[in-house]
């Protein structure tokens, strides 16, 4: 249990790696770790997965936006309408609903198992348009408003039920639908995550008791990982990373639903 614990430790720090050097992902790490090394139940595993990824995504987003690789305008259109979604399912929808939800002779489905079934199904979907690909565009004023709007509540409304903080969907969405090369959607996908994820946890905090003690040291792990992650970034091209981040949620998405699912 130790050991685990202390891997767990351990890959906290890969959390803000993964989110300094892709611009998400990072709950792909924190929500197993949390779950799986930490026996941390999934709900409250999702909502401390909220914190540490929003607060490590906002100190992330800093240097990005020195380096103009945040586009606010999108971060807005996109993260508004999230914002609201997000807080309305971590509030009230989530929990609604129940522990046991089906149960069929020998078929039971679970929160545990809606919730995480559902993130891996997001993870694997959204993993085939990153390593697929298709060439960037280079119009970043051509922004599909109503598209952007639409696509910040759909995503916002899935983050917050998996308590995700999204960057996995949201980087492909922004390079396929707004145009933006991959590197300004991996800063403007941290400012987004950033907003989205703390307004989300602001609904947990209103509905569970937190252990700050363990969240906070989680999450300074993490926030220092985003340092290695934006120096790591500068040194790998657009499209290599973009392939690597599609088949690292592929991996991960698919261990998940493998695990629960057996």
């Amino acid at each position: 249990m130790i050991m685990m614990e202390v891997v767990g430790y351990i890959g906290s720090i890969f959390i803000g790696v993964i989110l300094g050097l892709l611009g998400g992902g990072g709950s792909i790490l924190s929500i197993p770790i949390l779950v799986y090394l930490f026996k941390i139940e999934p709900v409250t595993a999702s909502a401390y997965s909220l914190f540490i990824v929003g607060t490590t995504s906002f100190v992330g987003a800093i240097p990005k936006y020195r380096e103009h690789l945040v586009n606010i305008r999108t971060g807005f259109l996109f993260g508004i309408p999230s914002i609201a979604s997000i807080f309305i399912t971590r509030k009230w929808v989530v929990p609604a609903i129940p522990e046991v939800i089906i149960s069929v002779n020998d078929f039971i489905l679970t929160k545990r198992i809606l919730l995480l079934g559902v993130f891996a199904l997001l993870m694997i979907l959204a993993s085939i348009s990153m390593i697929r690909g298709r060439k960037e565009e280079t119009n970043h004023h051509d922004v599909k408003v109503l598209l952007t709007i639409v696509e910040g509540v759909i995503i916002g409304s899935l983050t917050g039920l998996v308590g995700a903080g999204g960057g996995f969907l949201i980087i492909p969405a922004l390079v396929f639908l707004t145009g933006l090369p991959f590197k300004t959607a991996v800063g403007t996908s941290l400012f987004i995550i950033a907003i989205n994820s703390l307004i989300g946890f602001l609904g947990d905090v209103l509905n569970y008791s937190m252990d700050w003690l363990f969240l906070l040291s989680i999450t300074t792990l993490a926030v220092g990982g985003i340092f290695i992650g934006n120096r790591l970034h500068k040194r790998f091209s657009a499209v290599h990373l973009r392939r690597v981040f599609g088949w690292f949620i592929l991996c991960m998405g698919t261990y998940i639903l493998v695990k629960e699912l057996s």
